[in-house]
């Protein structure tokens, strides 16, 4: 009843969101945006995706949950891709071909359009950011101006070595995209326990937020910056050796590839943190933590080293970027509106699953609170790292009588420390005042790390098709763009 009750106040959120934008937008014109909250048109369509779509929700429905259960892990990890892929690509189709993937990132707004403006790389990020002020001559589109180079340089190297146009982009941004829920899986597996994963795989193949992955540049950024904090969980809960130190290389490394494709996408460092505390008892002694330290700065270092080698300014970038942000729509938009209107759109990127999951996650940090203390790791007979199975800080403290319970509640609080720190990220880019609308796009990298919450819940198949069916509606009542 009290999950029904949280989705209930999320579904109520999302009400208020669009009746009060709706009546902004027609008396004020503030909004700028045809279907507050999100930026989208009404439009009710059918399309070539649509059976694909709905058989998809229905075998993930059905059969997800047990599939999920049974798979061998690799197995799973790889059907998780399949899947979420699959469902991205359906909901993508029901525009075509054309409107809901070649197209997308082909817009006056979007990175192909600057292509041939990078013909001399080292010279463009040299100049790159006196073009992003509005009033400076030939100023960068909104989403090139509105992100380091790196977003756009991915995209012209892609058309360097032949996959040029918006049909080869779209589908760069699909496929690595979904890679973003293997990573999330790796990672609440490594930290919390294996079956918090499995639990968690089902929803996140069926997001909603496939509706937004397809295709938006945004799919590839939260897949980049949900594999530097896989990695990093790798590093923290590995035993040592060279593999954990190119691990650890790896995690800096796209970390700070995450921070040159989006500004924003450097609170991702709160997650981060979390990953380090859920981690801090697997490495205690000195050497170890000063060796990966030290491989995970270094990677840290390749990035940003690069770039400003290059001639691009970080720090100069991103406020002139505040300053455009200002004189265009950011400046207009209400923030009295939008710092709780955004909130509504992570419900439907997410889903009334995933509210009422967060709510138990907020339930499981209070009740299993003691396994997030450091103590002793459990360890197999002549064994240098845990016990497979037990990959967790809280293995072996659990007294003999209630030893099982005591684990399954450590596990759950570690999740939900987990999914609490993707929801602080995202609150501090609300309260920032620098998202104001299309946050259904923006935040697709902070969203990944909500919805392992809806493996906390009970009775997953009723709740994997409230998710599908959202999305749906979504997708076919509404004509999404960017």
């Amino acid at each position: 009843m009290r999950d029904l009750t949280t989705a209930s106040a999320a579904l109520l959120l999302v009400l208020a969101a669009v009746l009060i934008g709706r009546h902004i937008e027609q008396t004020d014109h503030t909004l700028f945006a045809n279907w507050p909250p999100l930026w989208a048109s009404w439009d009710p369509h059918l399309g070539p995706g649509t059976p694909a779509a709905v058989a998809v929700a229905l075998g993930v429905v059905a059969y997800g949950p047990v599939l999920a259960a049974r798979l061998p892990w690799r197995a799973l990890l790889g059907a998780s891709w399949a899947g979420a892929m699959a469902w991205i690509w359906s909901l993508a189709l029901i525009d075509g071909w054309h409107r809901g993937v070649a197209a997308r990132l082909t817009t006056r707004y979007e990175y192909l359009q600057v292509i041939d403006r990078f013909h001399d790389i080292p010279a463009t990020l040299r100049d790159f950011t006196r073009h992003i002020p509005l009033d400076s001559p030939d100023h960068w589109p909104p989403h090139v101006a509105g992100h380091p180079p790196a977003a756009s340089l991915t995209f012209v190297l892609l058309d360097r070595i032949g996959l040029s146009g918006g049909g080869w982009a779209g589908t760069w941004c699909i496929t690595v995209g979904a890679t973003a829920c293997v990573a999330v899986l790796v990672t609440v597996r490594r930290l919390a326990d294996e079956e918090s994963a499995r639990r968690a795989a089902p929803f996140l193949v069926l997001a909603p937020a496939a509706v937004w992955m397809g295709t938006s540049a945004d799919a590839y950024f939260a897949a980049v910056a949900a594999w530097s904090i896989a990695a990093l969980a790798l590093t923290v809960t590995s035993p040592k050796g060279p593999r954990t130190r190119a691990t650890a290389f790896t995690s800096g490394l796209l970390f700070g590839l995450t921070c040159y494709l989006s500004y924003g996408l450097t609170l991702m460092a709160v997650i981060a943190a979390g990953v380090l505390f859920l981690g801090r008892s697997r490495v205690r002694v000195l050497p170890c933590l000063v060796s990966r330290a030290a491989f995970l700065i270094a990677g840290l270092a390749v990035v940003p080293v690069a770039f400003t080698l290059g001639g691009f300014d970080w720090w100069e970038a991103y406020h002139l970027l505040v300053t455009r942000y200002y004189d265009g729509a950011g400046g207009i938009r209400p923030y009295g509106y939008w710092v709780w209107a955004n909130l509504a759109c992570t419900v439907l990127i997410t889903g009334l699953t995933t509210a009422a999951g967060l709510r138990r996650a907020a339930v499981a940090l209070v009740r299993g609170r003691q396994g997030l203390l450091p103590h002793r790791e459990a360890r197999g007979p002549g064994a240098g790292g845990p016990v497979p199975g037990a990959e967790s800080p809280t293995a072996g403290v659990a007294s003999p009588g209630a030893g099982a319970e005591s684990l399954r509640a450590g596990a759950q609080a570690r999740l939900a420390l987990l999914v609490l720190c993707g929801l602080l990220a995202l609150l501090i880019a609300d309260l920032s005042g620098m998202s104001k609308a299309e946050t259904e796009r923006i935040w697709l990298p902070f969203a990944m790390w909500l919805l392992p919450a809806c493996a906390l819940l009970s009775r997953p198949r009723a709740w994997l098709g409230a998710q599908a069916v959202l999305a749906l509606l979504l997708n076919h009542l509404l004509l999404t763009g960017w």
